[in-house]
This record gives C-alpha cells, structure tokens and sequence, in this order.
C-alpha cells in the first residue's frame, strides 16, 4: 500500500465504503482506515434492510431511493444475494389502515399499493389473517444479510476499484494533509471521518454542536422456519406507523397513536416497532426496540425481547420462536436531522448518519460528500 491519497476515509462501516465506492468512480486513489479488524458496527448489526418506503420526505427519501439503486448495482458485482425484495406493510386496526391509505395518496406511496386482508394473507398466507385489516405492498425494498454484505463490498472495493483498506488501525488526528494514525501518517489530499458512534476521538466539539445522543436497539434472530414458510418481503406493523417519519407526519399517524397509547404503552415507551426479515436458511431476524443515552448500557433486557417477539406473534403464524440469537446496536442520532455533512475545513468532512438509516441511504450520502469535495459527477 502507498502512503499518499487523493482521500483518506476514516470508518469502515457502511458510511465509510460508500465514499470509497464514489471516490473510486471518479478515479480517485482512496484509502480507507478501520480501528477494527472487520466492519464491527451498527453496519452488520441491522436488518439489512434497504427501506424507501416510510423514510422522511424529501431528501432522506430521496437518498433511500438512490441507495437502493446503488445497492442493485453493486449487489451482484460483490457477490451480494438480494435475499427478498420488497416490503408489506401490515395494519391491524381501522386507525393503522387510515395512515397507510393517506400514505398510499402521497408522492411517496404512487408506486405502492395497497391490499384488502384477503389480498394481503393471499399474498403472505404466513400472516395472522384474524388480526389483519389490510395492508400495503412497496416494491422498493432489498434485503442483504450485512454480516455477509459488508465484508464483500470491502473485498469489491479493494479488488476492482483500488481502493486499499487497513483493518486494525486507529486513527488519532486529522489535517488538511491528511491523517495520523497508530502506524504512522497517511498523506491524502482529503479527509472524510464516518465517526459512527464514536463522538469523542475526532472533532467532538463540532459534533456536539448537533446535540447528538447514542441510541441502542435490540435485536434478535429467530430459528429457521419450516421450508414452505416464506415472507414475500420485509414485514411491518401498526407500531411502525407511529415511528417512521414518513409515516408520522401525517394526521392519520397521530390519531393510531392515541390508540397505541392505550392499548400498547410497553412497547412505545420502549421504542419497539416491528420489523421483520428472512435469511437465506429460513431464520428470521426480527427487531427492534430504541432506547437513548449518553453512553447506553450494554445490556438487553428479556423484557424487551419478549414484547418484540409477542409483536412479531400478533402479526406473523410463527413456526419456531425460539431465539438463537441476540445482539445489541448503537448508532448516533438528532432529534432535528437524519444525516449530515459537516465542514471542518476545505479538505476535510464528516458524515453521520444521525438516524437508523445508514444501510438505507449511505450510499448516496457518499455521492453527496464526495460530491462537496470535487465538485458535482460530470
């Protein structure tokens, strides 16, 4: 590996790969520098889940856009499967199915299409058909295993875009000249930091002018489902309705509310909203709940898992609920933004996804940064 680059990447997660991938297209010489051996983060601890549906309006949804067609793209070049596209949306009360019919009327729903019940069980006979009232289906939605997904793209990268990556390798300071780092100095021209969680190493005064705060989820992983028992897509449910933001700022959201608060005051005070995915081995992997702090605590709470798992049982005929997995997640997040890029100086950024949705739009964040530092892709 040389020691002089056009950009310098700091963070191997999701964030720090797509930068590299736009750098990469514009012939930039790109190095990208891991304080881990691996991807250890909130990038391969998630759904894997690329969601476009129910993401903010405006330019958050229009990220996830962008980033699904990126991940399309790559996702056969790296040897990525698509392990089932597409998301069901699934309303057990009459307020639930107010908020998706007032979604389906938006820009954002013109592609989607919503189902009666019947529809909606025809199409995913491993529902509860007694509890459903409707549903809605998009087709925007992949799903990659990204324990799996993001080793490859790394591989990728340093394979057939040039990029070279030094795994277990901390960075300590950074300039315009580029970046000190526990085996020495790497000269770059410039320097984008993907931080993740870590607030406090590099530029930590410029991050707490966001007012950022840790957020962990739990997880957890199902055993496989017997062969014929297949989900069509990602599965949601009412309690999704009332957490993503593009759902939420609509007035059929608020009213679901009101309802959930009465009737499931556990789950909303614990964050939980159900998402549900399936592994290539029939698993599924089912989360999540969200609690916030300066510095979480590393436990998960049985209680928790056990109102997730009741959720996934309200809406899904499981065959098997055993847990054979669980794992903890944690990412930064701002109440008043989703992501940004910050400017410390003229050569160097910094991106944060501050939101639960780096697997969904850092793909084109990283067109965007790359794009703030050589100017807009010809």
């Amino acid at each position: 590996m040389a020691n002089s680059y056009d950009l310098a990447i700091v963070g191997g997660g999701i964030c720090g790969l797509a930068t590299a991938l736009a750098a990469s297209k514009r012939g930039k010489r790109v190095i990208v520098i891991d304080r881990d051996a691996q991807s250890n983060g909130a990038s391969v601890r998630n759904f894997g889940f690329v969601t476009v549906t129910g993401q903010k309006a405006g330019e958050t949804w229009e990220r996830a856009r962008r980033s699904a067609e990126i991940w399309r793209d790559i996702a056969p070049k790296a040897g990525i499967p698509v392990l089932h596209e597409g998301l069901l949306i699934t309303a057990q009360r009459p307020e639930a199915v107010a908020v998706l019919e007032e979604f389906a009327a938006t820009e954002m729903g013109r592609e989607c299409l919503m189902l009666t019940a019947e529809a909606a069980a025809a199409k995913a006979p491993v529902l509860v058909s007694s509890r459903l009232a409707a549903a809605m289906w998009s087709p925007h939605e992949a799903r990659v295993e990204p324990r799996q997904a993001l080793p490859r793209i790394a591989q990728y990268l340093q394979a057939e875009c040039g990029v070279d990556i030094r795994w277990s390798t901390a960075v300590i300071g950074v300039s315009d000249g580029g970046v000190e780092t526990t085996a020495g100095l790497i000269e770059a021209e410039a320097v984008v930091v993907c931080p993740g969680p870590d607030l406090a190493t590099l530029f930590p005064e410029r991050l707490a002018s966001y007012g950022l705060r840790l957020c962990k989820l739990q997880m957890l992983r199902l055993a496989p489902q017997p062969p014929e028992w297949k989900l069509p897509g990602a599965v949601m449910s009412d309690l999704s309705l009332v957490r993503y933001e593009g759902y939420t700022e609509l007035p059929a959201s608020k009213i679901l509310r009101t309802r959930l608060e009465v009737e499931q005051p556990q789950w909303l005070a614990h964050g939980i909203h159900l998402i549900v995915v399936q592994g290539a081995d029939g698993s599924l992997v089912v989360g999540d709940s969200h609690h916030y702090a300066a510095t979480p605590d590393p436990f998960a709470p049985a209680a928790v898992e056990d109102l997730i798992v009741e959720e996934a049982g309200r809406v899904l005929a499981l065959k098997n609920s055993k847990v054979i997995e669980r794992w903890t997640g944690i990412y930064p997040s701002a109440a008043d933004r989703t992501a940004f890029i910050d400017t410390p100086s003229e050569g160097v950024r910094i991106l944060v996804v501050s939101s639960g949705t780096g697997m969904s739009t850092a793909f084109a964040l990283g067109e965007e940064t790359v794009a703030s530092l050589y100017g807009a892709a010809a």
